[in-house]
């Protein structure tokens, strides 16, 4: 687990380009292409950067560090949303 591998179809043609990585997203098992950011990966999951918090292996990961924070195979990814109310 947490290994980056390359998809493939019969015949060896390449599924897409980019090799993936594996890693847990609010405790579901989630695949990204390797190098992705939290930015990316909020982009990805269509969750909007505002009123979000992110933590990377229990750590919480500052907004302003979304852009820079690489994920890693097998990393534990949690992304909590504010919902505002009265």
């Amino acid at each position: 687990m947490g290994g980056a591998i390359r998809g493939c179809k019969a015949g060896g043609a390449s599924e897409y380009d980019a090799v993936t990585i594996e890693l847990r997203v609010n405790g579901e098992p989630q695949r990204v292409a390797d190098g992705t950011t939290v930015a990316a990966l909020l982009k990805q999951m269509n969750v909007p950067a505002e009123g979000v918090a992110v933590e990377v292996n229990a750590e919480v990961v500052r907004k302003a560090r979304h852009g820079e924070v690489t994920l890693h195979g097998g990393d534990q990814v949690e992304i909590v949303t504010f919902v505002g109310g009265g």
